[in-house]
This record gives C-alpha cells, sequence and structure tokens, in this order.
C-alpha cells in the first residue's frame, strides 16, 4: 500500500504543469492515469490529446471518467488525474450550471472534496490557476472562473503538497514534507522530487 501524499498541481495554460505532474511518477511501475477531458470533433484539441497520450509510458492505465469521487476513494496504486478545468467544464455540462444554477454542479464539488480529504493514496491532481487572468467578459467564463477558484482553494486547504507550475518550473505553495536526512530513495511511488 502506498503512502498518503496529496499534490495539488495548478498553473496556467501551457505552463509545463502536466509535464511535471508526470515527472513525480517517474520511477513508479504502476500509474493509473485519469482523463476527464472528453473528446471533440477539434482538430486542435484531438492534437493536445495526442501529445499527452504520447508522452505517458505505455505501461500506465489510463481511465476516463468524470468521477472523480470515486476514484480518489478507491486508490490503490498512485493516480494522476489530469486536469480540474475540463472536470469541471464537463460537469457545468451536465448539471445545467451556465445560467448560474449550481446546486448540482456545488454538490458534485463538494463530494469530490470529502473524497480528497478522506483519499489514503498517492494522488496528484492537475488543475488551472484561474486567479491571475483578466475578470472573465461572459457570464459562463465568469461561473468557470469563480466554481474553479472555489474548488482550487477547498482542494489546497487540505492537500499535503501544493505545487504552482509557471515557465515549467514548481514553485512550492504547500512544501512536501521534509525527508529524514538519513533516509534512503523510498519506493513510494510520487514521492516528492
Amino acid at each position: 500500500m502506498t503512502a498518503r501524499r496529496r499534490t495539488l498541481v495548478l498553473g496556467g495554460a501551457r505552463s509545463g504543469k502536466s509535464s511535471w505532474a508526470e515527472r513525480q511518477f517517474d520511477e513508479c511501475a504502476e500509474v493509473r492515469y485519469v482523463a476527464t477531458a472528453a473528446e471533440r470533433d477539434d482538430a486542435d484539441w484531438a492534437e493536445r490529446i495526442a501529445l499527452h497520450r504520447a508522452r505517458r509510458p505505455a505501461h500506465w492505465r489510463t481511465v476516463q471518467t468524470l468521477d472523480l469521487a470515486g476514484v480518489l476513494e478507491s486508490v490503490r496504486a498512485p493516480v494522476l488525474i489530469e486536469d480540474l478545468g475540463n472536470w469541471l467544464s464537463r460537469t457545468i455540462d451536465d448539471t445545467g450550471g451556465w445560467d448560474g444554477h449550481l446546486a448540482g454542479l456545488r454538490q458534485r464539488a463538494d463530494e469530490l472534496v470529502r473524497a480528497w480529504q478522506c483519499c489514503s493514496g498517492t494522488v496528484v491532481l492537475v488543475s488551472n490557476e484561474v486567479g491571475s487572468g483578466v475578470h472573465p467578459a461572459t457570464r459562463a467564463g465568469r461561473v468557470f472562473s469563480d466554481e474553479l477558484g472555489r474548488l482550487n482553494t477547498a482542494l489546497a486547504a487540505d492537500a499535503d503538497e501544493v505545487v504552482l507550475v509557471v515557465a515549467g518550473l514548481p514553485l512550492w505553495l504547500r512544501p512536501p514534507p521534509a525527508r529524514p536526512a538519513d533516509s534512503e530513495d523510498s519506493e513510494d511511488c510520487g514521492e516528492s522530487r
């Protein structure tokens, strides 16, 4: 059984957050990659998905789902969740939240946060940082930005580690636990690097 470690990785578009998160599992024999993005009829989107797939080791098991609470409740092998922004967009779609009726969305978000709080394994969750940009001009943009900000804040409050990736470099917002000076390299996949 892997040790409990919940890492929230934040960053802007093309910040290098996904590559950084993937590198946290370089030494792992088994990784469950949880993809939240949906397939689209969009060539640019398909290319982005293909690049992510090509970067992942062949031995990683990929699961595409929106049931992140269920994933967190059943962590056995190390898990990488990519990403919370896609989960949020699709969940807003599913719950009809774009018009501002957010009860269904917030219920699912609360379920996700509770599962994160109770998760007993190694999980790295990637999310967009929305707090540094322009205030969105559209209602849908504001719904997305506000709800992702709320969710990131709730997850960060209970994360063991929080990392902001800028230009491919990690800035530790909540540092990883200090390792004893005499410890050898851990076999716990996902050990902080």
